[in-house]
């Protein structure tokens, strides 16, 4: 009788834990998400941060809560966050639940060319859960995605694989541009585009827990600000970074490469090709993943590798001559690869 009585027990308290396990917790920002989830999701994907060591903004701010004008209280290298569920995207997760994570560093003011109050810049990350029980779940990274002078004739914004950046169960490394707060998945592009960027002097940003920025609708933690304008916060708060055209065309790309989001904006800006070992080399060939360097740019897949141990005189040129000609402009690779510029 006592080992039935023992064995009820036993029966009664697991079904009251799963029981608890089901019951919804906090949803501030009524999203579908629990508060507690979507903090272990940005704590724990928050990515490693390097800024100038002489940033003219100094470090991201930390605004007023509860003030709709942004005001700085700190320059304190606060993040700011976002969580909010994927729906509709498609067959490829197989039933899983997917996150779409954002983190947002908030600046002062631009400082660099064309200068303004007030930049909000950030990177973006894509999660998927290990199983049903979200709250309990293994979460891995599925995509990172970086913007850069976005929205604007010179977005260099890029989108790369998790595992390219060795960033599937913690954040990526990016390299924030000083004055313009670019952001960049692979130091090494800070300087690819027409943003005039570069990333010397480079420090990582120390920082603490994110801070939940929660829905336009529903804000949370006081982020009031959100909804001011001056700046497109609360616009990049309602879209996604990984739309299907992105993802899709990164797919059809080796593993080792990070994609540029809009490749054919510009004719200089296609893929990077990324390596451990070697340090440069114009990109694969035409025939070779359809990623190829186009200086007219009639291509959506144009190409630069800027590392990879197996491109090196993918050009019918040799290594040296074409990563001593290839530099900052344009002028420079039409040179080395005997492309006449149009008249």
């Amino acid at each position: 009788m006592r080992v039935d009585w023992i064995f009820l027990a036993v029966v009664a308290l697991t079904h009251i834990g799963s029981a608890q396990s089901r019951v919804p917790t906090k949803d501030s920002d009524a999203d579908g998400l629990s508060d507690v989830l979507e903090q272990r999701l940005l704590d724990q994907f928050v990515p490693e941060f390097f800024i100038g060591a002489r940033d003219c903004s100094g470090k991201p701010a930390e605004f007023s809560p509860a003030v709709v004008i942004p005001t700085v209280e700190s320059r304190n290298g606060t993040i700011y966050g976002q969580a909010f569920p994927r729906h509709g995207e498609g067959d490829s997760a197989g039933g899983r639940a997917e996150v779409e994570l954002h983190f947002y560093h908030l600046w002062a003011q631009d400082c660099g060319a064309h200068g303004h109050p007030l930049d909000a810049e950030h990177v973006a990350v894509l999660v998927r859960a290990s199983d049903d029980d979200l709250n309990n779940a293994d979460w891995k990274a599925l995509y990172w995605y970086a913007a850069a002078h976005e929205q604007t004739v010179c977005d260099v914004s890029q989108i790369a694989r998790a595992g390219t950046l060795h960033a599937e169960d913690k954040g990526a490394r990016v390299w924030i541009s000083p004055g313009k707060h670019a952001s960049y998945l692979d130091q090494r592009l800070c300087s690819a585009g027409c943003g005039a960027d570069a990333c010397e002097q480079m420090i990582p940003l120390a920082t603490g827990p994110v801070v939940n920025l929660g829905e336009v609708g529903h804000l949370m933690n006081g982020a009031e600000f959100v909804r001011a304008d001056g700046w497109p916060l609360a616009a990049k708060m309602k879209q996604t970074n990984f739309p299907a055209e992105p993802v899709a065309r990164l797919e059809r790309l080796p593993e080792t490469e990070i994609a540029w989001f809009h490749p054919g904006r510009h004719p200089m800006q296609g893929v990077i090709g990324i390596s451990s070992s070697t340090e440069g080399a114009i990109g694969k060939g035409a025939g070779e993943t359809g990623a190829s360097l186009d200086l007219a740019g009639d291509s959506a897949g144009d190409a630069i590798s800027v590392a990879g141990e197996s491109t090196g005189g993918a050009l019918g040129t040799s290594y040296r001559k074409t990563k001593r000609a290839l530099g900052r402009s344009v002028r420079g690779v039409r040179r080395a690869l005997g492309v006449k510029a149009a008249k």
